[in-house]
């Protein structure tokens, strides 16, 4: 199983950025996807989750409002869009794969996990 993030990069405060997983050794639509994302020194943080159809999505309150989790099933791939971003928002994020919803936020609850990609905000 492989999940490859990418799409990270530098943005001002107030940008966009697209953030992709594509998954491989895996049968995608089967799995719930999520982005969680971890700043040195601090615990890996949920972000996203989206269900195995993209029919529904959940969120942490700190991104509502400004990030959208979609999927493409038939590409294998799940998407971030992140709009409004704040410096705050700097972090290294990672997706992974789990099979619970409601979703799972703590990441032992998932499976399997991406190399991760970084985001930084500059104010």
């Amino acid at each position: 199983v492989q999940l490859q993030a990418s799409g990270g990069g530098l943005v001002q405060a107030g940008g966009s950025l697209r953030l992709s997983c594509v998954a491989s050794g895996l049968t995608f639509r089967h799995y719930v996807m999520a982005w969680f994302r971890q700043t040195p020194g601090k615990e890996r943080e949920h972000v996203a989750s989206i269900s195995w159809s993209g029919d529904n999505t959940g969120y942490v309150d700190s991104v509502k409002g400004r990030f959208t989790a979609s999927r493409d099933n038939a590409k294998n791939t799940v998407y971030l869009q992140m709009n409004s971003l704040k410096p705050e928002d700097t972090a290294v994020y990672y997706c992974a794969a789990g099979n619970n919803w409601p979703p799972g936020v703590r990441p032992s609850e998932y499976e399997h996990w991406g190399q991760g990609t970084l985001v930084t905000v500059s104010s």
